[in-house]
């Protein structure tokens, strides 16, 4: 029974440290000391943004690398794309959907992002309408700006052919409305990004506005309204000059549904870092929000809005509580089976002790019922040897302390029955004498 249960255990400790080793041996189980977010062109507000995600997650030993692209549709093209290594981006709204990008998530909606229109003074424009014949920079072919334009045009009924597009930077294309180059000038890009700050309080240009936002609203839902207040770029100077009423689209962090959950809880702590504080177009504790605007949220980002960041997360290194969590994650399993294991060998124990004493109990009794069948003159000298030998193998039992006093007790019965043999033999011996 011994080696029964020793090799009993001997599997299922084998069994464990495989699922351990299973666990363990998966791809992700140590989190990456590196991944790639796309940040869409340098110097604009994504890129500004995503420089302080950078500061902040290197402080947890994350290193962040940004790459620059034309906006967000390469963004989303990278994004889609598993070989490009880029795992995170910003994308506006109304970029994609679940259906058409079945592997990304997002980890909720972090800002908003107006769509600027600029002219000069001396290039007066009357709503979309009055883009038709004009030379129009609404950023590069692949860049968010354009998708969100064009998809304005055809909400207002404007024939896309009839605008003279300027593909050119965010940067570039201010340099060139100021210098008279251009009519207008349409970017979709936060408060915070230069170029915006710039134009807005440039005495040189006008930000055009939208007077039916609403009606947008209500046929393009990925627009919402937002009111640039009158002088918030330059009280002095009152610039703007009157409140000028916008539409903006919300800006999410996507990732691949794939990416390390230690790192999404990262990026989403960046995030909270970076945009919980009040801004123009947001109360303070609006950003990071909980939306899947068009990419259903991460089940990472789920738990973090409902309940913050992992408990081993917020004391221990990320890539340690990465390691400390696969472990804990294999060992449950194993303390689910070993518990009621080790909670039952002290009962399988003591049964094993007790049935060493018993089996010899048992022998002890079927000599002692041979020695009743036998009759008077019958030879016992076998049961003699018998009962030496159940003596010896009581004598070299070995058993704990606690049923030593059952040990001692079989001892005393084999000595009983071992009076009874020897009172047997001596009537035999006796009887043989008188009939000699």
């Amino acid at each position: 029974m011994a080696r029964l249960e020793l090799l009993a255990l001997a599997v299922v400790l084998a069994s464990a440290l495989a699922w351990v080793g299973w666990v363990i041996g998966k791809r992700d189980v140590l989190a990456p000391r590196t991944i790639v977010m796309a940040t869409g062109p340098q110097g604009g507000a994504y890129s500004e943004i995503a420089a302080t995600y950078r500061e902040y997650l290197a402080r947890k030993g994350l290193n962040l690398r940004l790459r620059a692209t034309q906006g967000d549709a390469e963004n989303l093209a990278l994004l889609q794309d598993p070989r490009s290594g880029v795992s995170a981006a910003f994308l506006q709204s109304g970029m994609t959907g679940e259906t058409e990008s079945p592997d990304l998530a997002s980890l909720g909606t972090v800002f908003y992002e107006p769509v600027w229109i600029f002219r000069t003074g001396s290039g007066h424009i009357t709503g979309l309408e009055g883009l038709a014949g004009k030379r129009l920079a609404a950023g590069e072919e692949a860049s968010g700006t354009r998708a969100a334009v064009l998809k304005l045009l055809s909400v207002a009924g404007v024939d896309r052919r009839s605008i003279h597009f300027v593909p050119l930077p965010p940067s570039e294309a201010a340099d060139a409305l100021l210098r008279g180059e251009l009519d207008a000038m349409a970017l979709v890009a936060s408060w915070d990004s230069p170029v915006v700050r710039r134009l807005v309080s440039s005495p040189e240009v006008e930000v055009d506005g939208f007077p039916r936002a609403d009606a947008f609203t209500a046929l393009a839902p990925a627009f919402e309204k937002l009111v640039l207040p009158m002088g918030v770029a330059d009280m002095a100077a009152n610039r703007p000059p009157h409140d000028v009423v916008l539409l903006g689209l919300k800006v999410s962090v996507a990732v691949r549904d794939d990416l390390n959950a230690a790192v999404q809880y990262l990026l989403l702590e960046a995030a909270s870092q970076t945009h919980a504080r009040p801004g123009i177009f947001q109360k303070a504790g609006q950003f990071p929000a909980a939306e899947g605007v068009d990419l259903p949220l991460s089940a990472e980002a789920r738990r973090f809005y409902k309940s913050g960041r992992p408990f081993l997360q917020r004391y221990l290194p990320y890539w340690l509580a990465v390691i400390a969590e696969r472990l804990l994650l294999a060992l449950l399993p194993i303390v689910g089976v070993l518990f009621p294991v080790v909670r039952g060998f002290p009962v399988v124990y003591n049964w094993v002790m007790r049935r060493r004493i018993v089996r010899l109990y048992g022998e002890l009794k079927f000599l002692e019922a041979e020695l009743e069948s036998r009759g008077a003159e019958a030879p016992i000298g076998d049961l003699v040897e018998r009962l030496e030998a159940l003596d010896v193998s009581a004598e070299h039992l070995r058993v704990p302390m606690r049923f030593a006093h059952l040990l001692y007790t079989l001892r005393q019965h084999v000595e009983l029955v071992k009076g009874r043999v020897a009172e047997r033999r001596r009537r035999s011996g006796g009887a043989l004498q008188r009939s000699t």
